[in-house]
């Protein structure tokens, strides 16, 4: 089984420097693409191998370039921006790439940038990541003095600076137009599309935000092909993905497995299977903002289009296993209670709606709740969905309730019945 992604990276060795990584074949991507490729070819080949958004959305890769001016007459600079916020609790696949093969998201980078012919980059970096930031500095620099970066890159002709962005540790960072408020220095709130950030984005010019594992993926695709790419995949969707679970199994962690892998796999193979003493309940499939599923569905892929169809989403493709012994009215209050404290306060139905859901749920917990409680419950995930709200951090908010709500009513309700949580 080929992992592209994670083949030299090692939890026993420290990250490769830039010989390392050449020795690996590092910058072959690159030389390739500056000998001859066109930006307009990088882009379709690309979108041709169905190379989707690792961050959540899911959308083409190579779509999402071809729709940024391109020309002399386009507006300049443009900005490509990576997105290593990863904020998303239960998330922590773009850490093992950040940390073990740095120079992969560089080279990446670079070449997103020749496609969509953008001059300065950014790595926009969760602030807790301090191993990460220490490495992508010193590869950044490895990357000026090897030629990679800077002016007249391998002599194409082609200029690009790349700088490292430390954020505050806002959940708002990672939707991508309050990350270019806050690389801006300006309160991380989201902005109204259109226009769309490809037209008008980082200090009003053509900006593309990508996901670190969408980035690293470039290289290996412009190396091996479109057929080799989607070869990978059990799925329509091209390429590997970086899988995480997390919670009461007996082995926690990230693999990087074939897109289209499916939960059982994942869960009973991959992570041991649950702990002794507790069974699966629910799982969310995609980190904190994602719909439940639970065992009717172990069976789906874990693909953009599988996923959906069982009602909720690939997300990051993180998964949060929930336990037989774990509340399901607390293990979503605790989420809501993160929301609410993240919410940037922009607009009314988020900043007001997600503490009251938050309240409620902690009555619940406390054994003062009551039948109607419930039924504010289910008007707030319709309040607070799609479309009600400026963004799409209550919407996913409401994802989790929801679906608690529709496959573990019943605890709900015990919680009125016995006016305590039945799990204490």
């Amino acid at each position: 089984m080929e992992r592209p992604l994670t083949r030299n990276i090692h939890p026993d060795r420290p990250a490769l420097n830039l010989k390392e990584y050449e020795m690996t074949g590092g910058y072959t991507a690159l030389r390739k693409v500056c000998s001859g490729m066109t930006p307009a070819a990088l882009q379709k080949l690309v979108q041709d191998s169905n190379l989707k958004g690792r961050g959540g959305a899911g959308f083409n890769t190579g779509i999402k370039w071809s729709l940024i001016p391109m020309g002399e007459e386009a507006a300049s600079p443009k900005y490509l921006i990576c997105n290593a916020d990863e904020m998303e609790p239960g998330t922590f696949k773009d850490r093992l790439l950040l940390e073990g093969n740095p120079h992969q998201l560089i080279e990446g980078m670079i070449l997103a940038a020749y496609a969509i012919q953008a001059n300065i980059s950014y790595v926009f970096l969760r602030w807790a990541y301090h191993k990460a930031a220490d490495l992508i500095r010193k590869s950044i620099q490895e990357a000026y003095d090897a030629g990679y970066l800077g002016k007249d890159i391998l002599g194409s002709g082609f200029h690009l600076d790349m700088h490292l962005h430390t954020g505050v540790g806002r959940y708002m960072c990672g939707e991508e137009t309050a990350l270019l408020n806050a690389l801006e220095g300006k309160r991380a709130t989201p902005r109204a599309k259109p226009p769309f950030p490809q037209i008008s984005g980082l200090f009003g010019k053509p900006t593309i935000v990508n996901n670190v594992e969408t980035l690293c993926c470039v290289p290996h695709i412009v190396n091996n092909g479109i057929e080799w790419f989607k070869g990978l995949s059990y799925s329509e969707d091209g390429g590997t993905k970086l899988y995480g679970v997390s919670g009461k199994v007996k082995r926690p962690g990230v693999w990087e497995l074939p897109m289209g892998v499916t939960m059982r796999e994942l869960i009973e193979e991959h992570a041991g299977g649950m702990k002794d003493g507790v069974e699966l309940k629910g799982v969310l499939p995609g980190g904190a903002s994602t719909d439940f599923l639970t065992t009717q569905h172990l069976d789906i892929k874990m693909d953009y289009k599988s996923v959906a169809a069982a009602g909720s989403r690939l997300g990051t493709g993180t998964m949060i296993v929930m336990d037989s012994g774990t509340c399901p009215v607390g293990f979503v209050h605790n989420l809501q209670h993160f929301f609410a404290q993240e919410s940037c306060g922009w607009c009314t139905p988020c900043r007001e709606g997600l503490p009251w859901v938050e309240k409620l749920l902690l009555s619940l917990e406390k054994g003062e709740g009551k039948k109607e409680d419930i039924e504010l419950l289910d008007m707030h995930t319709q309040l607070l969905g799609p479309g009600s709200t400026f963004c799409a951090l209550a919407p996913g908010a409401m994802e989790p309730l929801q679906s608690a709500l529709k496959y573990f009513r019943d605890d709900f309700e015990k919680h009125i019945e016995h006016k305590k949580c039945p799990y204490d």
